[in-house]
């Protein structure tokens, strides 16, 4: 029950997320890492992604397109972590410190996490309890 509701919630901040990189891509352009190329290209691509990865993460017909979503959601929060970090130096740089080490020290131990929850909560707890009584009974 706490993995469905965890998966739900991430697919709802992935969502969000997703939308966000489309309708307003200044911010995240604005954090781009300079040696990134076709950098609004490159935010467009991530929302969608984001978008596509939520959907993945909740649709209820395939466990297997689940398990790729949360896969490709873990795989898309490592790729863009250099664009976190970016951040985090580019704030740290301003005067008024910008959203400050209370939002970016978190910000860069959750990512880690981040990552794990999205391979965790695609997990299909059927399936693992299958394999695992397979693994007792072999």
């Amino acid at each position: 029950m706490i993995r469905t509701a965890l998966r739900w919630l991430l697919a709802l901040f992935y969502g969000a997320a997703g939308v966000i990189h489309l309708i307003r891509p200044e911010p995240f352009l604005a954090i781009m890492p300079t040696w990134v190329p076709a950098p609004e290209a490159v935010v467009l691509l991530t929302g969608v992604a984001e978008v596509l990865g939520a959907v993945g993460l909740v649709q209820p017909f395939s466990p297997r397109l689940r398990r790729a979503a949360g896969w490709g959601l873990a795989l898309y929060a490592l790729c863009v972590w250099p664009a976190n970090i970016n951040h985090f130096i580019i704030d740290m740089a301003r005067a008024d410190s910008g959203l400050g080490l209370g939002y970016h020290v978190p910000r860069m131990f959750a990512q880690p996490l981040i990552i794990a929850l999205a391979v965790w909560v695609s997990r299909d707890p059927a399936a693992l309890r299958q394999s695992g009584s397979a693994e007792k009974s072999g």
